[in-house]
């Protein structure tokens, strides 16, 4: 009797259990984290694949709000501030929305990070509209891509590709410059200075090769045997025409650098030594 109880038990509990079977996502998700300015910046979206489909003008309707990409919202954080087209974006975490038009297409940064998709899409809650021109493109993107292109220290393009079109938005870092400069200022006051990053500073944001030359000339006494900054200084100096310093800090840092076993230092001084004859 017990052994027909236990042969029921198991048909009935056979019948109503569903295996569980993984399978891929039709969309991954991609996370993408972009050191970007003073910070960083971070992106999330799912990614839907081509399949053989017309996608923009079909699949995708033009003039329609779309999600940009697939399953819940797409988002980006800012964890600083961040300027677009000029206006000035607040960090945080934003909704990506798009809409697609022919000849440009709408880039909408929104409030609504917890929405699936559309689905909860207030216009009210927009923080910002921007019109960019979309570029044809070959080949073509059979993965629906989002990514940073560009990536330099005063700006960046977030840049979205799929089928053959292709949108970029301008993204730079807010009040980067004069940040840098008020903790420079500061950090100068202090016994320890930093030359070398005041040296980059004034070279490189400032628009000052002669501020710079002084700043990576007290770098060098802090570091004798920094060949990557001896030829900072040599560049530094070939910037305000002085070709025959500019030999000499080259051939300190060809030294150095061939002594440190540093190949790539040791052709980027051939090389400049090149220009400088």
């Amino acid at each position: 009797m017990k052994k027909i109880i236990y042969s029921l038990l198991f048909m009935v509990t056979a019948g109503t259990t569903t295996a569980q079977v993984k399978m891929p996502a039709p969309s991954p998700t991609q996370k993408i984290v972009q050191d970007f300015g003073l910070s960083s910046i971070e992106l999330s979206y799912s990614r839907p694949i081509t399949k053989g489909r017309k996608i923009f003008g079909d699949l995708v309707s033009y003039d329609k709000l779309w999600r940009t990409g697939a399953n819940a919202a797409t988002t980006i954080r800012f964890n600083d501030a961040v300027e677009i087209k000029g206006k000035k974006i607040d960090s945080g975490t934003y909704a990506l929305y798009t809409i697609p038009h022919l000849d440009t297409w709408e880039i909408i940064l929104n409030k609504g990070i917890k929405n699936w998709g559309v689905d909860g899409y207030k216009e009210s809650e927009d923080v910002a509209r921007f019109s960019v021109e979309p570029s044809h493109i070959k080949p073509l993107v059979e993965s629906f891509t989002i990514q940073f292109t560009d990536v330099k220290a005063m700006g960046a393009n977030l840049e979205i590709l799929w089928e053959n079109t292709a949108v970029r938005l301008p993204i730079a870092p807010y009040g980067m410059v004069d940040r840098i400069k008020t903790q420079l200022d500061e950090a100068l006051k202090g016994e320890k200075k930093p030359n070398w990053q005041a040296a980059q500073f004034y070279n490189e944001y400032d628009n000052n090769p002669k501020k710079a030359l002084q700043y990576v000339s007290e770098a060098v006494k802090d570091n004798p045997k920094a060949f990557w900054v001896w030829i900072y200084k040599a560049k530094v100096e070939l910037a305000l025409g002085d070709k025959s310093a500019a030999m000499q800090s080259s051939n300190t840092s060809l030294k150095l650098a061939k002594e440190a076993g540093n190949d790539d230092y040791v052709k980027m001084n051939e090389d400049l030594q090149k220009k400088l004859k």
